[in-house]
């Protein structure tokens, strides 16, 4: 009996100190984690631009597609195609700018002449002329084929496209079809037999070389353009895929 008594103070001495640390121990886990901070680390990311770099202008491609619902890089493809990316070109004719506009032509769109030179109102113009002409051409379903009629009246006038439509049409051919059946009425143009015909309504037209050539040069630096963008668009998301700090540039 004795021997249990003084065991007694014993074991209480050793409850106090286990209750003791215990109670240390959870203050100074609640210390520590009300001493952490209240936010999380953020991951650096690398952000990565979306698009392929084909010219010093290309937001402003950009920006004038999307008012227009076209492919950036048929912008691109025509301004490089019309003055290889130089805005201080000026052509024979009085085109200006990176798009080759006429004076004329950006007068018709209210432009001020002190304006014909700038290059966000030139590329900006363009994309409206190119609207423009599609209204002009809106029976033709095909949007490929479509294109072409736009691009050759952005470099002749669609008066004198429609001219060969409609010798086309008379002669047989398919009047909604560039290649072998427009264009050659273009290129027949040039002689009397067919611009004196009272369907030729602008009369004579010298210039189909140049006109069937940018229409070629157009749908060629086009497709190199878009393929360009493809590609890019392809490495950008393997990069991604490999490596999750990097993201795309929204």
């Amino acid at each position: 009996m004795m021997k249990r008594r003084n065991l007694l103070p014993s074991l209480i001495i050793l409850l106090v100190s286990a209750v003791a640390i215990s109670t240390f121990d959870i203050a100074t886990r609640v210390l520590n984690k009300s001493n952490e901070p209240d936010w999380k680390e953020v991951p650096v990311y690398t952000y990565l631009s979306p698009y392929a770099e084909l010219s010093p202008y290309d937001n402003h491609f950009r920006e004038a597609a999307d008012s227009i619902g076209y492919d950036w890089t048929l912008i691109a493809a025509i301004a490089y195609t019309e003055s290889r990316f130089d805005s201080t070109a000026v052509s024979q004719a009085g085109a200006l700018g990176v798009m080759q506009m006429m004076p004329e032509t950006l007068r018709g769109f209210n432009i001020p002449d002190s304006l014909h030179n700038d290059n966000y109102t030139n590329i900006m113009t363009a994309a409206k002329l190119l609207k423009s002409l599609e209204k002009q051409f809106r029976q033709i379903k095909d949007p490929n084929e479509r294109i072409k009629f736009i691009l050759a009246s952005y470099n002749a006038g669609f008066g004198y496209i429609h001219d060969a439509m409609r010798l086309a049409r008379k002669y047989g051919y398919d009047r909604h079809k560039w290649d072998e059946n427009v264009d050659s009425f273009l290129i027949r143009m040039s002689q009397p037999e067919y611009y004196t015909d009272t369907l030729c309504r602008n009369g004579q037209f010298n210039g189909w070389q140049e006109t069937l050539s940018f229409v070629q040069k157009v749908s060629r630096n086009w497709k190199i353009f878009s393929n360009t963008q493809k590609n890019y668009s392809d490495s950008i998301k393997a990069i991604i895929t490999m490596d999750d700090t990097k993201r795309i540039l929204q």
